[in-house]
């Protein structure tokens, strides 16, 4: 089943299950083949009353993340693939299903004010959970590093642009 040894992914499904979300956690299989080519899988099914059906990736990311003595918040990288895996899927799926990143930020110390005041406990660790549309991400995303084939958006859209996942 799912990868619930990423302790980001495992916190999640916890979220979901604590609230009663109907969801459905993809195989920790991280490639599927859809005609002829490897994609990317998404880690999450979850359903959402009135509204479409989420496919989700889970990206845990410290908060604050210490790099050399200095704190970073709002971390939000994600790969290429990520992307191009999550594109993929909501064309497959089509009408009435939306992909969406959700940053799991693992709080590692006080943070004021907190990415979310919609938190989650899970073994001892304080979690906040962020949902992005990857069309609103994909908007305003920018290379990060091109070795490693990754891109971030700034700090300032992602607050604008993530909402808690309780209230997504």
């Amino acid at each position: 089943m799912n990868r619930r040894y990423v302790h980001y992914e495992a916190a999640f499904e916890d979220y979901l299950r604590s609230r009663g979300a109907p969801y459905v956690p993809v195989d920790e299989s991280r490639r599927a083949v859809f005609a002829g080519a490897k994609i990317k899988s998404f880690d999450f099914l979850v359903y959402r009353p009135g509204g479409a059906t989420w496919l989700v990736d889970v990206k845990g990311r410290k908060f604050p993340y210490d790099t050399r003595g200095g704190k970073h918040y709002w971390e939000n990288w994600v790969t290429r693939d990520d992307l191009d895996g999550l594109a993929h899927w909501q064309r497959v799926f089509g009408e009435g299903f939306e992909s969406v990143l959700v940053f799991a930020y693992w709080l590692t110390c006080p943070a004021d004010p907190p990415p979310s005041r919609c938190l989650h406990t899970f073994r001892g660790l304080d979690y906040a959970f962020l949902a992005i549309p990857i069309d609103d991400y994909q908007a305003h995303a920018r290379p990060r590093s091109e070795s490693w084939q990754t891109l971030s958006i700034p700090a300032a859209h992602l607050r604008r642009l993530a909402t808690p996942f309780a209230a997504a």
